[in-house]
């Protein structure tokens, strides 16, 4: 590295200019960052979506799900399969490790999925996941005033086709529209008195709709194409439709006209209703591309809301890009304040404003410079990134510093007529061995991430990169730019400056000396308060992340299946209502009722959900307790078998491993169900619990037709005959898509009044060989409970009861409910087993920890190439014994948790830490190799670097103070990282100073013996 710091002395307009240029750049690559909330990682995930219509989970789960299953379980490499079979749909997921081929993947499971034999007109279809494909965008939309009319036609003709042209936009959809259609309701007696079915008014109406070729003829040589063509003109050609029938006995032939027995007309209706602030609305949510950038899509998604202003007005119920701004607003002020508490720190060492101008100036620069490689990298501005940025602020300057302050001492000790290119590049050079072996120990100690599987170590990756893109960046301005503007800056000094730190090192020479006459007490004092600090460990609590508090509450509750849309919609009315007489908790209120639900990807009339805004001045945690109580009151009135859910919005990102899962396996689906609710009951008493869930809970009631074969063989009649009026009687027919009265509509024949009692299914007519029957003379008609969905677990049916963890102690929640749930007493063949997060966070832990091991061996490796023995590298590695010292105390004092970010600050520490010692020690060796004495050259050393070390190590502290500090959006993860790096670092720092040159003379006894028999002699 001496070559490119000779190289820059002699050409220090060219270092300049190269400086400025990069700086330039690095803006350039800043500001084209594309800006995110978490880095974009797609999940290993497969969905298999099918749709097969009128069919019931038992069917589904026969017929569709499990050759699905059969079919699937025979690719290599999954990790989990589960399914889902409801009403009229199947739902498959397949998980496999992190770093699958996704695309390989997918195209194994679509080309499995071919040969799979399903009921005709069941297609599989299927999807992947990804972090970034979750809608950034949920918007009301209303229209301007109240007698502007509907806005549905200029915002599915008019915006949605602009919105979808967007760059980077995945998906548009707009919840609450109305369909317009023609609705022919057929009055039931008139209809079963003229023996007319809905089938035979399809088929009547179809026949007024007729275009079909009829051959050609030729007329002067010319062929001209002849068609038949018919089409009704509107709905009055509807109402004059006639129909032959056999009326009164005996039976006399007669005509009746479709409006005889049924009314026409043109209606509008919504499979989901959209209400904010109870003002009825549409939903508009915006999905964008995997690469896309969240912010730009959103300003011109709002943009282009903004151009219809005198037609609408809308308002915001769910803004990923404004949480990213305010996230990256916080970091960027937190990483500001971080740079400017370092210069201070600096500015409070040196007492030299321009010392302290160069030395924040390796700040932006080396922040700038990693920008340029993230940008190459195409790796996203988020809130891993920006933590990374704001924790390397106080350590990308340390390099500088260690240069200034040699060349400054230097400079101010030089004589009349010394060179200050000479002086500035020796003093570079004295510093040169240290300040890279202490930027390659801290790069190395990142590499070992590569240990940590799962999800979480893609997460920190970013993080990772960003901190070593700025150390690697800073070394290189340390070596080229700083020495350039130190030799300018520094030409004037004298040598009194130097005696203004005196008083200092004398003090700390007079401490390490007795140190050094005291080891063995030192050394005990020291392991003691090590000691007294592992205590601590057990009362930290262990957890995989922190939940972030959001100050949105995500609500919903679920009537039973099959309820129609009015009854959810009279629920959600009178909920809304309450909650919006409580201005100073929610600012306001999002509903959607009968919308879609994500896990499954179907509208169900039978639940509403809910976003709240909460006050920033209310605690999340009391209004949802509270909000729970009330709902519950108002939901179970409504249906002693509803359920509800409240809970905080989630901030997405890695999972947060803070959650228990019990399964329970069993081949008696009412035993099962039985086991599930009294396992849900059992942790519902558990108040380090939240969040219950028990997916074995909705039944529905189903009506079933058992068909006496005999009795209807006797009769005449034929299953299928009974399938078809049974179906007519209660499946509305869609008849076709026609233009009436100038418009293009949907036309829909239904009976206006359907089954309300089982009776009247028993009483619908059938007409065999041997004349009329009803269907109780041949069938008995059945009330069964069901189950709405069928559950599998790698083929094997399940129940599943899962709960969130609220302690910050995950294992200990977690074992006491597994050692609890054991104990119950379950129906006989129902087997259980319990796991969640804490798995996870104990193998991630177990990975950090073999990280941590790699990196301290990597650092050995490094210093010993350094130094070339393999004592020193020892000696330095002695100061990472007292990291947890300070590391634990902080988490202790700030009440934070052991988690997943304080481990990779423990990593961090690995290779800061040993900075000091490298700056140290280095010294040393210089001082042994011109012929000084051990314990003179250890206390020259220590007096010498005392004022680097402590200026390194406190602008490191005084730049992440901001991040330990901050209660702000976006910096949780970043947070408790900052504790361990600023509790370690300041009592390694001061245990290094006396610790290190203790160790020292101990590995170096030998030496140390043969200098006093010397002496004596």
């Amino acid at each position: 590295m001496n070559f490119l710091t000779r190289f820059s002395l002699k050409n220090p307009a060219a270092i300049i200019i190269s400086a400025l240029l990069l700086m330039v750049g690095g803006l350039y690559a800043f500001t084209t960052l594309k800006v995110d909330m978490l880095p974009n990682i797609e999940l290993p995930t497969l969905t298999v979506q099918s749709v097969y219509p009128g069919a019931s989970p038992a069917d589904v789960d026969d017929r569709v799900t499990q050759k699905l299953e059969q079919s699937l379980k025979s690719l290599s490499g999954i990790k989990k399969l589960t399914s889902q079979s409801l009403e009229s749909f199947s739902l498959v997921q397949l998980e496999f490790p992190i770093g699958t081929d996704m695309d390989s993947t997918t195209r194994q499971v679509e080309s499995s999925l071919q040969d799979v034999k399903l009921p005709e007109g069941v297609t599989p279809k299927v999807t992947r996941f990804s972090f970034g494909s979750l809608p950034i965008l949920n918007i009301a939309l209303f229209p301007k005033d109240a007698g502007s009319g509907s806005i549905e036609s200029i915002v599915d003709k008019d915006i949605r086709p602009e919105l979808e042209k967007i760059e980077g936009v995945s998906s548009i959809s707009i919840g609450g529209m109305k369909h317009s259609f023609i609705e022919i309701s057929v009055d039931p007696e008139k209809a079963k008195a003229n023996n007319i079915t809905l089938n035979q008014i399809s088929q009547k109406v179809q026949g007024l709709f007729v275009s079909m070729p009829a051959g050609s003829a030729i007329q002067n040589n010319i062929i001209i194409p002849i068609r038949v063509e018919q089409r009704a003109a509107g709905i009055a050609d509807l109402k004059q439709l006639s129909f032959d029938v056999q009326a009164g006995f005996p039976p006399v032939p007669s005509t009746i006209l479709l409006s005889d027995i049924a009314a026409i007309k043109a209606v509008e209706d919504s499979e989901e209703l959209v209400r904010y602030n109870e003002k009825s609305s549409l939903a508009l949510s915006v999905s964008k591309k995997q690469d896309a950038n969240t912010v730009q899509i959103a300003d011109k998604v709002l943009a282009t809301l903004d151009k219809y202003q005198d037609r609408l007005s809308y308002s915001l119920a769910f803004d990923q890009a404004a949480g990213i701004k305010k996230s990256v607003d916080s970091l960027r002020n937190e990483g500001l304040f971080g740079a400017l508490f370092a210069s201070l720190a600096v500015l409070l060492f040196l007492r030299n404003l321009r010392a302290t101008f160069i030395a924040i100036i390796s700040i932006p620069l080396s922040l700038l410079i990693a920008s340029i490689a993230l940008a190459k990298m195409g790796i996203t501005l988020n809130i891993m990134t920006l933590g990374g940025m704001a924790v390397a602020v106080g350590r990308v300057v340390d390099d500088s510093i260690v240069v200034i302050e040699n060349i400054y001492r230097r400079m101010s000790q030089r004589q009349a007529g010394q060179d200050r290119t000479g002086i500035a590049l020796e003093a570079s050079k004295e510093m040169m061995s240290a300040i890279t072996s202490s930027t390659l120990t801290t790069i190395v100690v990142f590499l070992p991430l590569g240990f940590v599987g799962g999800i979480t170590g893609e997460f920190f990756l970013p993080f990772a990169l960003t901190v070593v893109f700025a150390l690697a960046a800073s070394l290189l301005v340390a070596v080229t730019v700083v020495p350039i503007l130190s030799k300018g800056a520094f030409g004037k000094l004298r040598a009194a400056v130097e005696e203004r730190e005196s008083a200092l090192q004398r003090l700390y020479a007079r401490v390490l000396e007795a140190g050094l006459k005291r080891k063995g007490t030192v050394i005990v004092g020291s392991l003691v308060i090590l000691g007294a600090s592992l205590f601590l460990v057990p009362q930290l609590g262990f957890i995989f992340l922190p939940n972030e508090k959001q100050q949105v509450v995500a609500a919903g509750f679920k009537l039973p299946p099959a309820t129609q849309l009015e009854k959810t919609n009279q629920v959600s009315q009178e909920i809304e209502k309450m909650l919006l007489q409580q201005p100073e908790i929610f600012e306001y209120v999002f509903t959607s009722i009968g919308g879609l639900d994500y896990m499954s990807g179907m509208k169900q009339a039978n639940q509403a959900q809910y976003m709240m805004s909460i006050n920033p001045k209310v605690d999340v945690d009391t209004v949802i307790k509270t909000l729970s109580v009330q709902l519950d009151a108002i939901v179970k009135k409504a249906s002693p078998e509803a359920t509800v859910t409240v809970q905080e919005m989630s901030s997405g990102g890695p999972p947060t491993g803070n959650n228990v899962n019990v399964q329970l396996y069993g081949s008696d689906m009412d035993k099962l169900g039985e086991a599930a609710k009294k396992v849900e009951d059992h942790l519902k008493q558990n108040m380090d619990l939240q969040y219950i869930q028990n997916n074995f809970r909705e039944k529905q009631r189903q009506w079933i037709v058992r068909i006496d074969p005999q009795k209807a063989a006797e009769a005449g009649i034929d299953p299928m005959m009974v399938l078809g009026l049974v179906a007519d009687r209660t499946k509305p027919v869609t008849v076709g898509t026609y233009t009436l009265d100038g418009k293009t509509q949907e036309i829909r024949a239904a009976y206006a009044q359907g089954l309300t009692d089982a009776s009247d299914l028993e009483n619908i007519a059938l007409f065999g060989k041997k004349g009329r029957v009803l269907i109780k003379d041949i069938a008995a008609v059945q009330a069964v409970d069901t189950l709405s969905s069928i559950q599998r677990l790698d083929g094997k049916i399940y129940a599943e009861v899962s709960a969130q963890i609220r302690s910050d102690n995950v294992a200990n929640t977690t074992k006491a409910v597994q050692d609890s749930v054991a104990k119950l007493a379950l129906p006989e063949g129902i087997s259980l087993t319990s796991g969640g997060g804490s798995e996870e966070t104990e193998q991630t832990f177990k990975e950090l920890g073999l990280a941590i091991a790699a990196a301290i061996g990597l650092v050995y490796l490094v210093m010993l190439v350094s130094f070339g023995k393999a004592r020193i590298p020892i000696v330095i590695l002695s100061s990472l014994l007292f990291i947890p010292v300070g590391a634990i105390a902080g988490l202790y004092f700030t009440r934070q948790p052991l988690s997943v970010s304080a481990m990779i600050g423990l990593l961090m520490l690995v290779g800061i830490v040993v900075t000091n010692a490298i700056v140290l020690i280095d010294r040393v060796s210089q001082n042994r190799q011109s012929g000084m004495k051990i314990r003179k050259a250890l206390i020259e050393a220590g007096t010498t670097r005392l004022r680097p070390i402590l200026m390194t190590a406190f602008a490191t502290v005084c730049a992440l103070v901001p991040l330990a500090l901050t209660e702000s959006e976006g910096s949780l993860i970043s947070k408790g990282l900052a504790v361990v790096v600023i509790g370690g670092l300041v009592t390694a720092t001061l245990l290094t100073l006396v610790i290190v040159p203790i160790m020292y003379e101990l590995f170096f006894h030998r030496e140390r013996r043969r200098e006093l028999r010397n002496i004596e002699r």
